[in-house]
């Protein structure tokens, strides 16, 4: 492992690329991922923002997700390519706090959007009469508030508890952001109590959400068998399918890293897992949304003749 120097309160990331060509070539392919899931998830939030027939329970939902998605990447990987290019691997306490707020934060609050988003397709295609009542605005605002404060709450349990760790070994975290598992390992006490919490906030917030959303789509699934319109099956069917691809590329990674023991761990897997819900999820959640969904390519003709009127 490389030495580096480092103060007392700063921790240094060992990144996710090695310092080599094949570093550097890896690096490079992760660019545009990163500019793809920057720009979509930006026009994905205005476009449901400026367009008012996207004003509607379900793509408010879906602005939030793009909007965490944004903080995701925004939080990330600015610092682990600071670190690569110009070799400033140095996170300042206060700085490592952020991340792991905000990773923490985001890593609950998605989950439990997209438990709110199988439950409005579960509404709208199980119950349609019922769907403007069940899902009307003040519900759709209180799902939202509610994904944020309780990811915030549970995020700051965490955060205070591994910022006042005490560290007597190195500082060195092997990962590309300040990750909490990778952060425990450096850590001069008994950890396994707190390892529990960890582990029944994994269940809470990403566990019982699932089933939630699985005990959803086993409905939705029963529902659309009945619907004798071949059109309204296969609008169903996609939608369906374009939020179960979602959930999958969100919930395997963080399941397969955070229920794992401790024994089966390892910091190559985690970082590789990383990439998942750090560039490739924010990258597909736009495409998906957006190349699956009429409303939503009828908006990116709408919205820049709306803009381009209203110059001239």
């Amino acid at each position: 492992m490389e030495n580096y120097n480092q103060t007392s309160t700063d921790f240094i990331l060992l990144g996710l690329f090695p310092p080599s060509s094949l570093g550097l070539f890896l690096f490079i392919l992760t660019v545009p991922i990163f500019l793809m899931a920057l720009t979509g998830n930006l026009c994905m939030v205005l476009l449901i923002l400026l367009d008012a027939q996207l004003h509607t329970p379900m793509y408010f939902l879906l602005s939030q997700l793009s909007l965490m998605d944004l903080i995701y990447i925004c939080t990330t990987v600015p610092k682990m390519a600071s670190g690569f290019l110009f070799g400033n691997k140095s996170i300042s306490f206060i700085g490592c706090g952020i991340q792991c707020f905000f990773f923490a934060t985001l890593a609950g609050s998605e989950g439990l959007i997209l438990m709110s988003m199988s439950y409005d397709r579960y509404v709208a295609i199980c119950f349609p009469l019922h769907y403007p009542i069940r899902m009307n605005r003040r519900v759709c605002v209180l799902m939202i508030l509610g994904s944020w404060a309780m990811g915030a709450v549970n995020s700051c349990a965490h955060t205070v508890y591994v910022l006042h760790m005490p560290y007597c070994r190195s500082r060195t975290i092997n990962h590309f952001f300040c990750h909490v598992p990778s952060m425990l390992t450096l850590a001069c006490r008994d950890t396994r109590v707190y390892e529990y919490t960890v582990f029944i906030s994994t269940i809470l917030f990403l566990v019982f959400p699932f089933l939630g959303i699985l005990c959803s789509y086993v409905r939705v699934l029963l529902a659309v068998y009945g619907i004798h319109s071949q059109e309204g099956r296969k609008k169903a069917y996609s939608t369906c399918s374009a939020h179960l691809t979602v959930v999958t590329f969100y919930y395997a990674p963080f399941a397969y890293t955070y229920l794992r023991p401790k024994s089966f761990q390892s910091p190559e897997e985690d970082k590789v897992l990383a990439v998942f819900y750090i560039f490739l999820t924010p990258m597909l959640n736009p495409v998906i949304y957006s190349l699956r969904n009429k409303e939503v390519l009828g908006a990116l003709g709408r919205v820049p003749q709306k803009i381009y009127s209203v110059n001239t």
